[in-house]
Parts: structure tokens; sequence; C-alpha cells
């Protein structure tokens, strides 16, 4: 009964961070860095969908690899069914499988590395699977070969200065992936810190080993 009260928290969570996502990805973060137009490269999204990790992270800390699966399905039903309902399809098949592909990489790498110095899972895990996740989504989405999922984006597609500051160019969402992947990093970092904080309070069940 425990277990399962707790594991619908942790659904919520998700359901909630999954939710906050989608909505603030309409803002792009109007800043500069290092002369870098953050506004061209990222929305306030960004900074939040990583707590999706620390989620299924203390999800499988506590419960093991089989509930964090429950939980990050969950959190898959809601996102792609807000996907459908305020983007276009294709951005819609990106976001899912994404999100998906990540979090099950992460549950796997964490589950793995678990029995190490306790920031080894979540740090490592949440990384492999946050650049999976990038990947995905701005291949799926973006790149001019996936065109079968939907039409291309004219804009994502046009040539510019790499960051919008290197001689270098290329197209406009390798910018953004880099941009997505540079949050995700840093979060991943931050996340430790409540990991760190919880991890002695949700201590692993019995069974939380099971694969």
């Amino acid at each position: 009964m425990l277990t399962t009260r707790v594991t619908l928290i942790y659904v919520a969570l998700m359901t909630l961070v999954v939710v906050a996502s989608n909505f603030l990805v309409q803002f792009p973060l109007n800043a500069e860095f290092a002369g870098i137009n953050l506004a061209d490269i990222l929305t306030w999204g960004a900074f939040t969908y990583p707590v999706a990790f620390l989620i299924t992270d203390l999800t499988n800390r506590q419960f093991g690899p089989q509930a964090a699966r429950k939980v990050v399905f969950a959190g898959f039903v809601v996102g792609v069914a807000l996907s459908f309902y305020t983007s276009v399809p294709r951005i819609a098949i990106a976001s899912g499988s994404a999100y998906l592909a990540g979090q099950l990489l992460d549950i796997s790498v964490f589950n793995r590395l678990r029995r190490q110095a306790w920031w080894h899972a979540p740090l490592v895990g949440s990384l492999i699977g946050s650049m999976l996740d990038t990947v995905i989504f701005f291949s799926f989405a973006f790149a001019a070969f996936f065109v079968l999922l939907g039409p291309n984006d004219p804009f994502a597609l046009e040539s510019a200065p790499i960051l919008g500051v290197f001689t270098a160019e290329a197209s406009r969402w390798i910018s953004w992936a880099i941009g997505d992947f540079a949050v995700k990093m840093i979060v991943g970092l931050v996340m430790l810190l409540p990991y760190g904080a919880l991890m002695n309070v949700l201590r692993p069940m019995q069974a939380a080993t099971a694969r």
C-alpha cells in the first residue's frame, strides 16, 4: 500500500514536470551570455525538463527499475497527448520518442551503477539519457533526413553561425540542440543536490535492485 501511494506521488510529480515543460517551451529565455543571444537557442522549458531525470532516479533508488519505468510511461502518455494537442505531429513524435528513450536509458545506466559512489548513478545516468534525448528530439524534429515524419521546417534548416557567435555555420537546429544539451548538463549537476539530500530519507526497498 505504501509503495503504491509513494509511486503515485512520483507519477504526479513526473506529470507536473511534463506539463510545466510543455507550457514553458513557448517562452524564449530573454538573456545574453558570452555574446550569445539565449532567446535564439533556449526556452524556459529546457530548465524544467531535466527534473524528470531526478524523479526517475529517485523512483529507481527507492523502488527499483520496474517502478521507475511505470513512472516514465505515465509521463510518456501525458507528454505525447499534450504534444499532439499543442504542436504538429512531427514534434509530438520527436518529443515522445526522445523522452521515452532518454528516460529508459537513464534507468538502465542508473541500475548498473547504483552500487558505486552515490553520485555516479544519478549523474552518469541523467547525462547519458539527456544526450540521447537531445539527439533524438532535434534530429527527428528538424533534420531534413527525417522528413518522412512530417514537413521540414525551412527556418530550422537555414545555415547560421553556430550559437550565433562562431565563424563556422550549421543548420539552426544544431545550435538549438547544443544549447539544450548544455542546459541539461548544468541542471543535471544541480539536481545532485536534492538527490543527495533525499537519498538518506528515501532508502531503497528490499526489491529495489530487481531488474
